[in-house]
């Protein structure tokens, strides 16, 4: 038993914890949880807890069931919001009965490309601006709790409680948060976590969005990172700031160029721009994420690149001065109900890609793109990305990149999976259609 785990040993018993929830998610990105007592967690440690996969989408057959839950106690931490009894959490790796990373878990197939990434001399670091929704309830009739815009305070901004008390909770278990305010939507709000590597921000994405909703339910309301749930107000994103250091040297800075951007920046850009369209489908995985991908909102919906233009798909944000460590590349697309661990592992992929052959990266468009007739982003070479949920697997389908970054478990299960939701959405009659039709036709 290493060091970390001998600390968790020790932790749970000074502090009288009761129960330990092991926690993983499926490839969809929903949290799953086993609950343990600390009698078993010398067990848990040195053997992994036995579950049944096939009850997990995307797991195993029935044929494969049996699954090994093995927590990583370096994401040891006591849930604050259970204050009856002293409950702590801790992510696990999921592996075969053999010992082996099982293919299905999302957490090994982002650790796969993080290895990928050593090999070339990297490491990826992201920090995301997580976008969400307070409503009364969970009906399907939305009522927002205020009517404020962007960084507006009280009395507009009357959840501010409900975010003070959501950092608290975060920063108790040892998520520290830059800082956080209304959005743009009424009832919308953004938190953002403090830049870590890559597969700690995965796994504070997920413990994020779980004490955003703990934190709502004991206020009495409901809190949603549903991407579109306002049809005339913006969506919630997930804007992701990514970079990569060689040791603890930013490999995008390069002093002397227009922004700060090193060679293997422009390269990295230039990988996910060609790979944008192809990994979609991941990054905005639900059939309500096009709603959010529309013409009119502040949501991206062409393929390209600029120094400091909102409209643009990958943003390079200006940096403070004399802090060239905080050279970052920020892509807008993804909304804040992906898989963390998928998401990141495509556009690692896609960047290293870019890196790796040498992708030439096109020109900067400075213009408002939505402004931009059909001709000027066509003559700019600014496409559009996938307007429906099936034109994206259409994409996807086609991409040896994806294929290689999900590995073939997880891309298979994921596309037939997503087929058959657009499959029920298609049979689906809408109220737009009873509204727009039914009286007319």
């Amino acid at each position: 038993m290493n060091k970390q785990a001998e600390y968790v040993m020790r932790t749970v018993e000074e502090r009288g914890i009761r129960f330990i929830r092991l926690w993983f998610t499926d490839v969809q990105g929903f949290l799953k949880s086993v609950s343990i007592s600390p009698a078993e967690l010398e067990v848990a440690f040195e053997e992994g807890m036995t579950f049944d996969g096939s009850a997990i989408d995307g797991y195993a057959r029935i044929q494969e069931a049996d699954m090994l839950a093995r927590p990583d106690p370096s994401t040891f931490g006591v849930l604050p919001w259970r204050t009856e009894q002293q409950v702590a959490r801790m992510f696990c790796d999921i592996a075969t009965p053999d010992g082996e990373p099982f293919s299905g878990d999302p957490r090994n197939v982002l650790k796969r490309n993080l290895a990928r990434a050593s090999e070339m001399g990297y490491n990826f670091y992201a920090a995301p601006e997580l976008e969400f929704f307070y409503f009364k309830d969970s009906g399907p009739e939305p009522e927002v709790l205020d009517h404020g815009g962007y960084f507006d305070l009280t009395p507009l901004d009357v959840a501010q409680d409900y975010r003070r008390d959501t950092i608290n909770a975060l920063e108790q278990m040892g998520i520290p948060i830059e800082h956080s305010h209304h959005e743009v939507a009424p009832s919308q709000h953004e938190i953002i976590a403090r830049y870590t590597d890559a597969l700690t921000m995965a796994d504070t994405i997920m413990t994020s969005r779980l004490t955003v909703k703990e934190v709502a339910l004991k206020h009495g309301i409901y809190a949603t990172f549903m991407p579109k749930p306002l049809e005339e107000h913006d969506g919630s994103g997930m804007h992701l700031h990514l970079s990569l250091f060689e040791d603890d040297v930013n490999a995008f800075h390069e002093p002397g160029t227009p922004g700060g951007l090193s060679k293997i920046g422009q390269a990295f850009i230039a990988g996910i721009l060609r790979h944008a369209s192809e990994m979609t489908a991941i990054t905005n995985q639900w059939v309500n994420s096009y709603k959010r991908l529309v013409d009119g909102f502040d949501a991206p919906i062409y393929i390209s690149w600029a120094r400091n233009n909102q409209s643009a798909l990958v943003r390079v944000p200006t940096v403070k001065k004399g802090k060239p460590s905080s050279v970052r590349v920020e892509y807008r697309a993804a909304d804040a109900a992906c898989n963390p661990y998928l998401t990141l592992s495509v556009i690692l992929c896609a960047g290293l890609a870019g890196i790796r052959e040498g992708y030439e990266l096109p020109p900067e468009i400075s213009a408002n793109i939505q402004h931009m007739t059909h001709a000027e982003r066509a003559a700019a070479g600014a496409r559009r990305l996938p307007e429906t949920l099936s034109e994206a697997l259409d994409l996807m389908e086609r991409s040896e990149l994806v294929a290689e970054a999900l590995g073939e478990h997880v891309f298979d299960w994921f596309i037939r999976n997503k087929r058959k939701e657009w499959d029920r959405y298609q049979h689906h009659v809408s109220r737009f259609e009873l509204e727009s039709y039914l009286p007319v036709l």
